[in-house]
């Protein structure tokens, strides 16, 4: 089958998030093909280029998502089939599209004012008729783009400005909003035709994401619009993977100067309203985890559409480490990750000055780097300097050079030459952060075999599953404890830490992931609805079938069964089916209707294969 694979400022790029995961599903899926439908977000991530793809990617198209030059496109790119954002907007709206285009945006625009009384999740009149206001103006929007062009300049004019203003000031809108300003006007307008830049892109079209067996979505938001459109225009069947909670970047976003109060609620409702629809219109959702799942229900995700599937990484890099009886550093402590406020390495350093009261030849390990930008480099520099501050440089004598018991260091070095060996460094290894999605760093370490001590963020308990010690977070003594008393009993290191390894290996392999997609897109597509394609012929130079493009039982010998009974079909009764396909015989089985009111595929004599 043909897998349109949507992602936001990933894959294929050689940098992103979902990058490794992505490359992981495509390379380990070679039976199927692979259109590749990306989102880009910066000039950088564009100029570093794409990760070599493999064969059965069949097409390759881009749209950059921070520009909006006309020849903003890729050349030279193996199967290179760019996509681009179309800037004639606005200026040949005719006066009728002009309405439609204010009608579209005061729908949207009024639901988004409304829904931030309403809230997430919550029910009754007042709710559906926001929600259904919100989608009429999304697709309304949608289609209007794909008939005019693209819509940045019309969302960037006076007109959307002046709609904005009139659905804050409406009767019953909330304080906050209420009280926004022309500055608060301008910046949610901003951020309103940034989000919804995708809907702009020539990706919709019938050998674009028409012509996808099942549009993939590897994060909800921005990635997933395509999917919905696909899913609007072609009856493209949609599968949402979120291994994060972009939702909850949304509400705990640190106040910019730019953005007060009112321009917050007003996106944080936009991209709510937007991830109900995704969840909503979605065949199946996989969330990476629990904790990813709950808010995907609190957002209103049917709890019959949801399959927890863990991200699959890769065991094999950690298989000597793991496999092998050496304990580790045995009063060494190691933490590994991304140095950042997020992962409060001020709480472990604290804590570590308490382990060191009960065990004073302990040594805390930290390998990682800062995070890109001035944050990160000055949170690094305060760890160093409370490192320092807590643990003067010790010497065993007069005549020894002094050594402190925390070291900051870098994986790739002569002693420390890859991930493995820094797991390798210690005997327990700790997550001390207070902000967490789905924790790599704890599950690399399970591989190892090593006992872990964590704080009980995001998901966790749920990885650790017993085989380690979760503590609160912003707890330095509880973190302290827990670190002590593993330290003290090797034993029970080791138990757990076997434990930790044979979790992992259960849970968390790529082979568990591949097998797990593997059976959804073959459940996903055998459940679609049958979508046509014009036999060779008069009618059109056609071509066989696709590939799953029909179900098994709809292949008949008999010819006066080649196409749908006139009597009561159209082609608009069901989502893809050609129009040429409203006419023919009339004898069709019962189990040939399909789902929507229409027929399910039938394919002559010598149809393609199922």
């Amino acid at each position: 089958m043909r897998i349109g694979l949507l992602t936001d400022g990933g894959y294929p790029y050689a940098t992103g998030e979902s990058r490794l995961w992505c490359d992981r599903l495509v390379r380990g899926l070679p039976q199927h093909e692979f259109d590749l439908f990306a989102l880009s977000r910066s000039a950088d991530q564009e100029q570093q280029g794409w990760v070599r793809l493999p064969d059965h990617v069949e097409r390759v198209r881009t749209a950059p998502m921070w520009t909006h030059e006309e020849d903003a496109r890729h050349t030279g790119r193996p199967r290179g089939l760019t996509g681009r954002l179309a800037t004639g907007l606005g200026r040949s709206y005719g006066r009728r599209d002009r309405r439609r285009f204010a009608a579209h945006v005061t729908a949207l625009v009024g639901a988004v004012c409304a829904g931030t009384e309403t809230g997430p999740g919550s029910g009754g009149a007042a709710a559906e008729a926001a929600a259904g206001r919100f989608t009429d103006g999304l697709y309304g929007l949608a289609e209007l783009a794909r008939e005019q062009g693209g819509l940045h300049h019309a969302l960037r004019s006076e007109t959307t400005v002046r709609i904005v203003e009139s659905a804050c000031r409406a009767p019953g809108t909330g304080r906050t909003v209420h009280a926004a300003t022309v500055p608060d006007y301008l910046a949610f307008v901003a951020g309103l035709e940034r989000a919804l830049r995708p809907l702009s892109v020539d990706w919709y079209e019938e050998d674009g994401l028409g012509a996808v067996d099942l549009c993939h979505a590897v994060s909800g938001g921005a990635s997933a619009l395509p999917g919905l459109l696909a899913k609007r225009f072609f009856g493209v069947p949609l599968l949402v993977t979120e291994h994060g909670v972009p939702l909850r970047a949304h509400y705990l976003a640190a106040p910019e100067a730019r953005r007060g109060a009112p321009v917050r609620a007003l996106l944080a409702n936009f991209h709510g309203a937007l991830a109900s629809e995704v969840y909503r219109q979605a065949a199946l959702i996989t969330p990476g985890n629990t904790h990813v799942r709950r808010w995907q229900e609190r957002f209103g995700a049917d709890r019959s559409k949801l399959r927890t599937v863990y991200p699959g990484m890769e065991a094999e890099r950690f298989g000597a480490v793991g496999e092998s009886d050496d304990g580790g550093g045995p009063g060494t402590l190691v933490w590994i990750g991304r140095i950042e406020p997020a992962k409060d390495l001020i709480a472990l350093l604290h804590a570590f000055a308490e382990v060191r009261g009960s065990e004073p030849d302990a040594r805390l390990r930290i390998f990682g780097a800062p995070v890109t930008g001035g944050e990160g480099d000055a949170y690094l520099a305060q760890c160093r300097a409370l490192a320092a501050q807590l643990f003067p440089d010790e010497a065993t004598d007069a005549h020894a050079v002094g050594d402190n018991p925390v070291t900051f260091e870098e994986i790739g070095g002569p002693e420390v030459p890859d991930l493995a060996e820094a797991y390798a460094a210690g005997g327990v290894v700790v997550l001390s952060s207070v902000v967490e999605g789905f924790p790599i760093s704890l599950v690399e370490a399970m591989f190892c075999g090593r006992a872990t001590v964590s704080t009980d963020v995001g998901a966790v308990v749920e990885v650790v599953g017993g085989t380690g010690l979760v503590v609160p977070p912003r707890n330095p003594r509880a973190l302290a404890d827990a670190c002590v008393a593993l330290l003290r009993d090797p034993e029970r290191r080791a138990r757990l830490g076997a434990a930790a390894r044979a979790r992992a290996l259960e849970l968390f392999t790529v082979e568990q992931n591949l097998a797990a997609f593997r059976g959804v897109y073959l459940d996903l597509v055998g459940h679609a609805p049958a979508r046509w394609v014009t036999p060779p012929g008069p009618r059109g130079p056609g071509g066989p079938p696709r590939p799953f493009a029909t179900p098994p039982e709809a292949h008949v010998l008999d010819a006066q069964l080649a196409e749908p009974a006139a009597a009561g079909i159209s082609a608009a009764t069901s989502p893809g089916v050609h129009a040429g396909a409203a006419t023919g015989a009339s004898r069709v089985p019962s189990w040939a209707v399909g789902a929507y009111g229409g027929r399910a595929g039938v394919c002559g004599a010598g149809g393609g294969d199922a």
